[in-house]
């Protein structure tokens, strides 16, 4: 029995004797500053702790012993804390919008496709500082099975890293590197799911029935059958179903593919034993967990089996007993949800009830691919000016391409109102970035060839764009073009609102791979296509404004460089989409106080602009920030912007 347990033992409800019994736990674990500072949280957070989980485990469960032992796992991994991550909570209490500053800017990487090893990305902390970026994201580092394994998403062992990267220690040098640096660290924990090979997992197949009850198993298929009625098939071109069937278990449920076996949160334990998965996870060093497949976690007969109520409320308890035990480490959620779904992954509840921090912008990302094929941001306008903002203490995460396919997520009503039909739409966007419509400049594929119509897309951003099409074809106006297409979405990502994510390779215009498919383990999945090794050989000319990695990668600092001096650009600051009169031309503003007005032309034709949108914008006497040309191109009361080219403007500051 660990000295919590001992001291805990005993405890009942009312939450008053509860919340003093852990204070006096927490005080004698940690001192007195961090342990009443521990006490404290408890005791703000433990009635919506125990309100929320009695809702999911009430009926099944005695929560007073539960919410103990959940306190316990607490106690006991804050009490596991190295002191100089104690030392940064203390630090981002102070201040919990630390996150918000415009100066956060993301890099999204593999370990071993950006630099080998941990060590090896270790070694290119200067490349990234170069860059301007204060947030490295490294894609799953946990140790994965054997073989196919999704990309790394297939974890055998939460407490290991992938042995093909190195080890935990070098996880925790590298997170200790990143703290000097003044940057960050985020990792991906897969919550909803393990590999077939965990230990879970293996002890369930071993016949232990406290681990098969941590994984969804039917007898034969009567249940199943009734489930997939409603739960869609997430890779139909991948896996035959929902469910996989195990000769030693029975039909196990497994959304994503065949070797990755979803828990059971129906069952207390699972969400004690991730959490403690969670907290050593933070232990190790990582400043911000990416929650994977976060909607899947509750399953419901007669649903989708995503974004359930419970889902919701299991999430809040991960974050109220992270904030206890670790309060100066970020959630973010892996949603792929529409808006009005997507906002309350970060609270946006009637009353706002904290979830995770940060949730990715896929409809932003989506907006902008959508504004370059058609030349038009009516779409864009409309559908981004009528979605709610983040609640005040969270944001988004923006971009314009992850590790992921491009899945065309546009709303029928969205598209409707600006006389569109969605599902032509969304099949035109498929045709265009494949390639398949006649004079396209971009080299990309539809992601599951089986599924036709309205099929998302992969490829790197620069193939995506054009810069693959200009350099093949010898084309130098085009290849100039492409590189503006590239920096133009960059803007976009860099000001509307939120933390930037920069995916490997952007900055010098990384192509799609064409050896792809060589690899045994990634036959079937073109989504490698557009996740190449970094080009190390490339990189080593990004100052030379001759090559095209030196073009794209100065415009991509100085976009950084250009955001981290605008305060306007803080995450959680509002942002407001201003129509207009001309469709080629998208245009918000940032801010209230210290407004910024960013303007972005999506055609190859120079486009002109109303000097009233800078009025609107609340600007009257315009202050260049940044832009393609260097310049503010002010004409006979126009604003000028040149072929997919943008521009940032501000209110002059009083001498």
């Amino acid at each position: 029995m660990t000295p919590s347990v001992a001291l805990l033992a005993g405890f009942d409800f009312p939450l008053q004797e509860m919340t003093a019994e852990i204070g006096a736990a927490a005080v004698d674990r940690l001192g007195a500053a961090d342990g009443q500072a521990f006490a404290a949280r408890v005791e703000r957070l433990l009635p919506d702790l125990v309100d929320g989980l009695d809702d999911v485990y009430g009926q099944q469960t005695d929560m007073v012993a539960f919410i103990r032992s959940l306190l316990v796992v607490a106690l006991d991994n804050a009490a596991a804390r190295r002191e100089p991550l104690r030392a940064l909570d203390r630090q981002r209490e102070t201040d919990p919008g630390w996150f918000q500053d415009p100066r956060v800017i993301a890099y999204v990487c593999y370990a071993d496709r950006f630099a080998g090893t941990l060590d090896g990305v270790r070694s290119h902390l200067d490349y990234l500082a170069e860059l301007g970026v204060s947030y490295l994201h490294l894609m799953p580092v946990l140790a994965p099975r054997d073989g196919e394994n999704d990309g790394g998403y297939a974890v055998r062992d939460f407490d290991a890293v992938d042995p093909r990267i190195g080890e935990m220690a070098d996880l925790s040098a590298l997170s200790d590197e990143l703290h000097r640096r003044d940057m960050t660290l985020c990792v991906d924990l897969v919550l909803n799911h393990t590999a077939k090979e965990h230990e879970w997992a293996q002890r369930a197949l071993a016949g232990e029935e406290e681990y098969r009850n941590f994984y969804i198993v039917f007898p034969d298929r009567t249940m199943p059958d009734l489930y997939e009625q409603t739960a869609p098939h997430i890779f139909p071109g991948m896996t035959p179903g929902t469910f996989v069937h195990v000769p030693e278990l029975g039909w196990v449920w497994a959304t994503f593919r065949e070797f990755q076996w979803d828990v059971n949160y129906g069952n207390p334990a699972v969400f004690r034993a991730m959490l403690d998965v969670l907290l050593r996870l933070a232990n190790r060093g990582a400043d911000i967990l990416r929650l994977d497949a976060a909607p899947f976690l509750w399953k419901r007969l007669g649903t989708t089996c995503q974004d359930q109520p419970e889902t919701h409320l299991l999430l809040q308890a991960f974050r109220a007993l992270t904030t206890i035990a670790a309060p100066g480490v970020l959630l973010k959620a892996e949603a792929m949800l529409p808006p009005d779904l997507l906002g309350r992954y970060l609270g946006d509840h009637n009353p706002y009830r904290p979830e995770c921090d940060m949730a990715y912008d896929n409809q932003l990302m989506v907006m902008l691919w959508s504004t370059l094929a058609t030349g038009n941001t009516r779409l864009a306008t409309q559908a981004l000016s009528r979605r709610r903002p983040s609640p005040e203490p969270t944001t988004w995460a923006t971009y314009i391409r992850c590790h992921d396919d491009i899945g065309w997520a546009v709303a029928d009503t969205d598209a409707e109102a600006v006389g569109l039909d969605g599902g032509e739409h969304r099949r035109f966007l498929s045709n265009f970035y494949s390639g398949d419509v006649p004079g396209s400049f971009v080299r990309g594929a539809r992601f599951q060839d089986s599924q036709v119509g309205e099929a998302p897309i992969s490829g790197t951003a620069a193939s995506l764009c054009g810069i693959e099409a200009a350099l093949q074809s010898g084309d130098d106006e085009g290849l100039d073009l492409a590189i503006r297409r590239l920096e133009t979405l960059y803007s976009v990502v860099f000001s509307f609102g939120g933390i930037p994510l920069l995916y490997m390779g952007d900055e010098i215009a990384l192509l799609n791979d064409p050896n792809w498919e060589q690899d045994p383990d990634h036959r079937g999945d073109n989504r490698w296509m557009h996740r190449p090794p970094m080009d190390w050989t490339a990189a080593e000319n990004r100052h030379d404004l001759s090559t095209v990695p030196g073009r794209v990668f100065a415009r991509i600092a100085a976009l950084a460089a250009a955001r981290r001096s605008s305060p306007a650009l803080r995450g959680s600051t509002e942002t407001m989409v201003l129509g207009q009169a001309n469709p080629a031309v998208f245009a918000y503003r940032r801010g209230r106080h210290q407004s910024l007005l960013a303007v972005a032309n999506f055609t190859a034709v120079e486009q002109a602009v109303d000097l009233d949108l800078l009025s609107r914008a609340r600007i009257n006497q315009p202050e260049h920030v940044h832009s393609t040309t260097g310049t503010l191109d002010l004409r006979d009361g126009e604003l000028m912007l040149p072929r997919y080219g943008f521009v940032w403007v501000r209110q002059q500051s009083a001498e």
